[in-house]
């Protein structure tokens, strides 16, 4: 056990998240320090600019910009050689592959941030489809290959996010927010891994559970914490990231304009959106796209989803260990199920817990540049959350054929899998919302009170 601490990737994963985000919060709480990873802000090309928008030329520009691309490469290159060190692997071969990866991710998040594509796109997207480029036409290199960590960037980014998971968040909401989203979202798993396997009869059980929970819970988080959880292999995560991305745009289109025409109020609107679009930023612009009050419904309801995540992992981790991988009459014991449960789980949670009951009462009005000592913590560490992920997300495409998405597919199977789950999806959570949120069985809350 105790040489697994410093040599198993999981638990490497679990140190790295905490020391990002022990420096992070040291940085923020003291002030001696500008602990901020590098992003680009959404940016145009041309002086005039749009709004919300900083002229491209502008941004690099500016030092302090290139300053935090430094502090980026710096921080996330040598905690992640150190891990690959203690793994017994050769750090002559990473560290190389790392540049050249991690010069690729800057690409990515350059292409994501243009004014447009920013509208509608997110990073994930341009992350998945330039490493797929590459990988279906010039072929991932053999000496990149040392820095195609996939599951080592996305354990480790869970770890970091799990800082920004409150469950305070629950007591904005109440009963309502609990209502909507810890009550569906099991229902249409079980739903989901029930159709999968027994009505369509998919084999693939790993993939069945993973797109459960991208379509159920928040899309690409979600996904990565069950895929990991389930054992599921780097194609399995990038379909089922893949049709997430591509619906979710879909829905945070369409979505907004279908609840208005329907005559849905904002906060039932909202509470429908954040319930059944997959990923977090999209669930703020389609609320934003109905109005003010259906944007915070939408945000607490998908905040308070979230939270789901580590339980949903969790629990995906024991089942498949007790049951799916379960082989012949043979028990498993509790030694068994602790080898097989990813320990980065671990790490979400108690970070998780710290910033719950830990920082969050230890700040209580303290100010920091107008936030929460929390919140400031986190907009620090969500970038380099967002790094290890884009490094991630661009790995699973370098590493991917398309022939093999395609084997995937099952002859359609799996769409109808998401396209059949996500119906059942929206109609469970429009019955909740109405439940809760028409004012016929509840009093309606005041949103008022929650902010």
């Amino acid at each position: 056990m105790s040489k697994d601490l410093l040599k198993k990737e999981d638990w490497l994963a679990v140190w790295i998240g905490f020391i990002v985000i022990a420096i992070g919060a040291v940085s923020v709480l003291t002030g001696w320090f500008d602990f901020s990873a590098m992003k680009f802000s959404t940016w145009v090309i041309g002086e005039e600019g749009v709004k919300k928008a900083v002229p491209l030329v502008e941004q690099l520009g500016n030092w302090i910009f290139w300053r935090k691309l430094i502090v980026t490469v710096l921080v996330l290159g040598i905690l992640f050689t150190i891990g690959i060190k203690l793994q017994g692997e050769k750090v002559s071969k990473f560290i190389p592959a790392f540049i050249v990866l991690f010069v690729i991710a800057i690409i990515v998040r350059f292409v994501s941030a243009e004014f447009t594509l920013n509208r509608y796109l997110e990073w994930a997207f341009w992350a998945l489809l330039i490493g797929l480029l590459i990988s279906n036409t010039v072929g991932t290199p053999e000496w990149l290959k040392p820095a195609i960590r996939t599951e080592f960037y996305i354990k480790t980014g869970l770890v970091i996010m799990g800082f920004s998971v409150l469950f305070s968040n629950i007591a904005k909401f109440g009963p309502y927010g609990l209502g909507i989203a810890w009550v569906v979202t099991p229902i249409v798993i079980i739903f989901m891994w029930w159709f999968g396997t027994k009505v369509l009869k998919i084999g693939n059980k790993p993939l069945v559970i993973t797109l459960a929970s991208a379509t159920s819970v928040c899309g690409t988080s979600a996904a990565i914490a069950t895929g990991a959880a389930a054992k599921a292999k780097k194609e399995d995560l990038s379909l089922a990231i893949s049709i997430s991305i591509i619906f979710t745009i879909l829905m945070m289109v369409f979505e907004p304009m279908i609840i208005r025409w329907a005559g849905m109020n904002q906060m039932m609107g909202g509470a429908l959106i954040g319930g059944t679009v997959d990923s977090t930023g999209a669930v703020v612009l389609a609320g934003n796209a109905l109005g003010p009050e259906a944007e915070q419904v939408a945000s607490m309801v998908k905040m308070i989803q979230n939270i789901l995540i580590g339980f949903i992992a969790f629990f995906v981790a024991i089942f498949f260990a007790l049951r799916v991988d379960k082989t012949g009459d043979s028990k498993v014991g509790a030694g068994e199920i602790w080898n097989r449960f990813p320990k980065f789980i671990i790490g979400f949670f108690v970070a998780s817990l710290v910033a719950s009951f830990v920082v969050m009462p230890l700040t209580k009005g303290m100010d920091f540049g107008g936030v929460s000592g929390v919140k400031a913590i986190n907009n620090v560490l969500d970038q380099y959350k967002n790094w290890a992920f884009v490094l991630a997300f661009t790995s699973i495409g370098l590493d991917t054929n398309f022939k093999t998405l395609a084997k995937q597919m099952q002859g359609g199977k799996v769409l109808w899998l998401y396209v059949v789950g996500q119906l059942f999806n929206i109609a469970l959570t429009l019955f909740a919302v109405w439940f809760l949120l028409s004012g016929v069985v509840f009093d309606v809350p005041n949103l008022d009170l929650f902010k």
